[in-house]
Order: C-alpha cells, then sequence, then structure tokens
C-alpha cells in the first residue's frame, strides 16, 4: 500500500474523533509517527486489544472486560437507587464526582426526533425489568438539562410510573462558585424556579 495515503487515511479517521478537527488529527498523527516505538506501537496495540475485548455491561450498559461491570459488582454499592444518565461519560462522571454509591442504568442516548431516535432505541424496558428485580426504591434521572434531555426524563418517568419506585431528577440552577453575570437566562430561570428557603 502507498504510505502517503495510509498516512492521510489515518488522519481522516482521527479527523472524526470528538474534540479533533483535521489540522489537530494531522498534528496528532505526525507526533506519533515521531514517537513510532514509545506512542504510535504501543497505542496501536492497546487500541487493538480494548476493540476486541471490552463490552458492555449486560446489566447497566456501562463499558467493561467482563459481562457485569465492577459498579455493578461491587456488593458494597447501595442498592434500591438507581441513577439513570444518558451515556457511559455521563456515568464516568459522577464517578470522578464521588456523590453517587447506588447503582447505575444507562440509557444509551435520549429521544431525539431529529436523529431518529426514538423510544425502542433506548434501554428503558432493561430498567422497568431492574426496578422489578432489584427492589429499586428511588430512579434517579440524571440527564442533560437540553431539550433532547428533559423530554427524554420527562417520557421516563412516565414509564416508570406504577413501579413503585419513587422519580426523582437532578436540581438545576447556579453552580458552585458561579456569578450571576456570566449565567446564561436558562441557568437563572431554573435558579430561580428551584429556590429554598435560606
Amino acid at each position: 500500500m502507498d504510505g502517503q495515503r495510509d498516512i492521510e487515511a489515518l488522519i481522516a479517521l482521527m479527523a472524526r474523533l470528538p474534540g479533533l478537527g483535521p489540522r489537530s488529527a494531522r498534528r496528532a498523527v505526525l507526533h506519533l509517527l515521531k514517537k513510532r516505538d514509545t506512542q504510535l506501537l504501543p497505542l496501536a496495540k492497546l487500541l487493538t486489544e480494548v476493540g476486541h475485548t471490552v463490552r458492555n455491561c449486560l446489566n447497566c450498559g456501562n463499558l467493561s472486560g467482563s459481562d457485569i461491570c465492577d459498579v455493578c459488582d461491587d456488593d458494597r454499592r447501595a442498592t434500591g437507587q438507581i441513577c439513570v444518565v444518558e451515556d457511559v461519560a455521563d456515568l464516568w462522571a459522577m464517578e470522578r464526582a464521588q456523590v453517587f454509591r447506588g447503582r447505575y442504568h444507562v440509557l444509551g442516548g435520549t429521544l431525539s426526533p431529529l436523529d431518529d431516535i426514538g423510544p425502542e432505541d433506548l434501554r428503558i424496558p432493561k430498567l422497568r425489568d431492574r426496578i422489578t428485580a432489584e427492589a429499586v426504591t428511588e430512579v434517579i434521572l440524571a440527564l442533560n438539562a437540553t431539550v433532547d434531555g428533559q423530554t427524554t426524563a420527562h417520557y421516563v418517568a412516565q414509564e416508570l410510573s406504577g413501579t413503585g419506585a419513587v422519580v426523582s431528577g437532578l436540581a438545576q440552577g447556579m453552580p458552585v462558585g458561579g456569578e450571576l453575570d456570566y449565567m446564561d437566562d436558562g441557568t437563572l430561570r431554573a435558579a430561580l424556579s428551584s429556590r429554598k428557603p435560606v
């Protein structure tokens, strides 16, 4: 094969990654080629291994090297609570913050008519099954504060009515350390409507 064509194909593939455009991808590929033995070849080997071994947890949808992820397999996790997130990245963000010690459920996206994603494309039936099987008493909807995220939260809450589990959502409003002058209108509106006594 033609080496230059392969390099261009690699740059084009790298440019598809989030946060990388054509110029950043070109710089990254050139850097990797300069550090072939210490970075490129180990990266290529690891990408192949991860591609063959990592899969979604059969229970919650997290990424794992086994059928059941470490979070679901941890007996120290609080049972009775499930935090529903849109994607694995959201699960990882919650874990990084170390604010939740229950179990998770990854929906696999949000309802989005523009992207042709309907209820049948999300892992809602599996969530209903888990509520019954795991005697879940509370479902926390930790979905993004976007139109699609809030539409999905409303839909999921309706689908879970009658399961016996309390459905709650994350509070919305002012972030810690936030200044009013820098807040967008939607954040200010949510903060004001969610106000509480001091």
